[in-house]
């Protein structure tokens, strides 16, 4: 059995939202959809929300992860690196 769904939201985003939908072929009621299914079956949000402190974890992060390409220690294999972490180097 199916059910309606109203939501408000502004005019903007709506526009915004429908334009994109159409550009992926499916429609404004598909999109929620798909959107509410996967909720459902992850039983999370389909993506991270964003706020002021995640994008701070995020710059420091993609900053340690470019210092560790540049001069971190590099192995030629997996056994090589287990072994490196066994000695305690």
């Amino acid at each position: 059995m199916n059910t309606t769904l109203q939501i408000r939201i502004d005019k903007k985003s709506k526009e915004s939202a429908q334009k994109t939908f159409k550009a992926l072929g499916i429609d404004m009621s598909t999109g929620v959809k798909m959107f509410l299914k996967q909720v459902e079956t992850d039983q999370c949000f389909p993506f991270v929300p964003s706020t002021k402190k995640t994008r701070a974890i995020r710059k420091q992060w993609d900053k340690e992860v470019a210092w560790t390409l540049k001069h971190g220690k590099k192995f030629a294999s997996i056994k090589e690196m287990f072994d490196n972490l066994e000695k305690g180097v």
